[in-house]
């Protein structure tokens, strides 16, 4: 078993460390939002058929959900510190790429190499807290990690938006990857200095069947959720959910006997963690779905500019934030009641804002409300993965960060691909986003249920 390193050892690098993860989790999961704002700029300038920038918005999606388990291992194998520099040097190489890219086909083959740096880095950022904060220290770091998971969304929407709209030195829509390149170098220099790795696992070996075997059943299941809607869910759509499910299923029974096993499920067996991990996926899936849907109608019924539309979130963004930098300062009692009310508090302020607002947008009604929201929204997520972490040894700390960063697309492609599907079935905007609204506040209410199980659940158990 890897051992934690000790805190007077990493005391003085924890800052500048956990800035350099952050920075690269940052990128990676702007640069999803970001591209979907410039789409059709970049439709224009490459004369790009509508297949081509689905690929290219999409491809991000699918390719990281289809790799990110695998690249977790990948971190136990040869050291989560390398990994992530690995990876976070693929990324920025594939970003230049992106940004030169003299066509869509070209284009959409180095997004698909972006997406692929992204998934080997960002299981490594949440690995890497794990074994080397503790305690408190630990609790700030999560906070801050889920800021900059879960708003990485709205924060590509604005900078997409800046970007695009900007036409940078006259590049148009290619400064929406090239912005990745000087950052990333500057986190490729510093990183070697900062960062503490806790070396690889001998005893650790990538299966190759449960690779393979989860690389189709994730393919085979996300594909048909992310290309199905637009294409009016055809046949092959539900063929390929039900083989991926059932590959799923064949997957998680290989693992129990798997010698080398691609996704260790003992870190599912502390009490209180597979409930909490559901918790969890349901908030970042209805949260997914919350902002898309919101965003179009913002967009096609009250006329905002994408840039607009990506602005009305920052109420929002500071509610998140405001939570997750403090709720590690809270007494216990109440932080123990954070991931059961957050979700409650999420729904009610999302439900009453579409109640109020969806026909006529009011500033200062919508503000409270959507500080509400995400304030329940960071109650609901930053505390409880706190607590799934503290339940799980530390050793196991790649199948965490691997099911972490996995449940929330899975959960965030399957929300959009349902209930956008409601959405665009409703006779206006703003009856598609209250039936969405419902349904995300029902949802929300189920995850506080099971958020409840996890207070209760103790070390050891």
């Amino acid at each position: 078993m890897t051992a934690l390193v000790p805190p007077a050892v990493t005391v003085a690098r924890r800052g500048p460390m956990l800035a350099v993860l952050l920075a690269g989790q940052a990128m990676a999961s702007m640069d999803g939002s970001i591209v979907s704002v410039a789409a059709q700029t970049i439709r224009d300038g490459l004369h790009a058929g509508s297949t081509a920038i689905q690929l290219v918005v999409s491809g991000y999606l699918l390719t990281t959900g289809v790799l990110l388990v695998t690249c977790a291992r990948i971190g136990d194998i040869v050291g989560h510190r390398r990994a992530f520099l690995v990876g976070l040097g693929w990324f920025t190489v594939a970003s230049l790429l992106c940004g030169l890219a003299p066509n869509a086909p070209l284009l959409v083959v180095t997004r698909v190499a972006q997406a692929a740096g992204a998934a080997l880095l960002m299981p490594q950022v949440f690995s890497l807290i794990q074994r080397h904060w503790d305690g408190p220290a630990r609790r700030r770091a999560i906070g801050l990690y889920s800021l900059v998971l879960a708003l990485g969304v709205a924060l590509g929407q604005v900078i997409g938006g800046l970007v695009a709209g900007a036409d940078l030195f006259g590049l148009s829509w290619r400064p929406v990857f090239l912005i990745n390149v000087p950052i990333g170098a500057v986190l490729l220099a510093v990183g070697p200095r900062v960062l503490l790795g806790s070396g690889p696992d001998e005893r650790v070996r990538l299966d190759p069947a449960g690779t393979a075997l989860l690389t189709v059943a994730m393919a085979a299941f996300t594909m048909p959720l992310i290309f199905g809607r637009d294409q009016g869910w055809p046949a092959w759509a539900w063929v390929s959910l039900a083989c991926g499910a059932a590959l799923l299923v064949a997957f998680v029974r290989y693992e129990t006997r798997a010698r080398h096993p691609l996704l260790d499920l003992a870190a599912l067996r502390p009490r209180g963690v597979k409930p909490g991990l559901v918790a969890c996926w349901i908030v970042m899936g209805c949260y997914t779905v919350f902002l898309l849907t919101l965003t179009l109608h913002l967009q096609s019924t009250l006329r905002f500019s994408p840039l607009q539309a990506g602005l009305a979130f920052v109420p929002y963004a500071v509610g998140f934030g405001a939570l997750s930098l403090t709720w590690n300062r809270y007494p216990r009692w109440l932080r123990n009641a954070l991931p059961v009310a957050g979700p409650i508090a999420f729904a009610a302020g999302a439900g009453l804002l579409v109640l109020l607002h969806r026909d006529q947008w009011h500033p200062y009604g919508a503000v409270p409300l959507l500080l509400l929201a995400g304030a329940g929204h960071a109650a609901g997520y930053s505390p409880l993965i706190a607590r799934i972490t503290y339940l799980v040894e530390p050793r196991l700390s790649s199948a965490i960060s691997a099911l972490n960063s996995t449940g929330p697309t899975l959960t965030g492609v399957t929300a959009v691909a349902g209930l956008g599907t409601v959405y665009f079935a409703a006779p206006s905007s703003a009856e598609g986003l209250l039936r969405v609204v419902a349904a995300v506040a029902a949802l929300l209410v189920v995850g506080a249920a099971c958020a409840l199980r996890v207070t209760r659940a103790r070390r050891g158990s």
